[in-house]
C-alpha cells in the first residue's frame, strides 16, 4: 500500500494513512475501523469502503452495460 494525500487539511489525515502502512492494513481493515462522526477522518474511512466495494454512505453509480 502506498499513501498519497493533496490538499487542504491534508496533514490532518496523513497520519491515519502512515499507521497503516506501518501496521501492514489493507483497505478492509481501514474501512472497517471505527471512525468519528462527523470528522474529515471519516472520509479515509469511505475512500477505503469504495476501493473494497462495500460503502454504504455515498452513491456511487455502477457502470453502465
Amino acid at each position: 500500500m502506498g499513501l498519497g494525500i493533496v490538499g487542504p487539511n491534508a496533514g490532518d489525515l496523513i497520519a491515519e494513512g502512515t499507521l497503516a502502512i506501518e501496521m501492514g492494513c489493507d483497505a478492509n481493515d481501514i474501512g472497517s475501523t471505527i471512525h468519528p462522526h462527523p470528522t474529515l477522518s471519516e472520509t479515509v474511512a469511505f475512500a477505503a469502503e469504495a476501493y473494497e466495494g462495500t460503502i454504504t454512505d455515498l452513491y456511487i453509480p455502477g457502470k453502465k452495460k
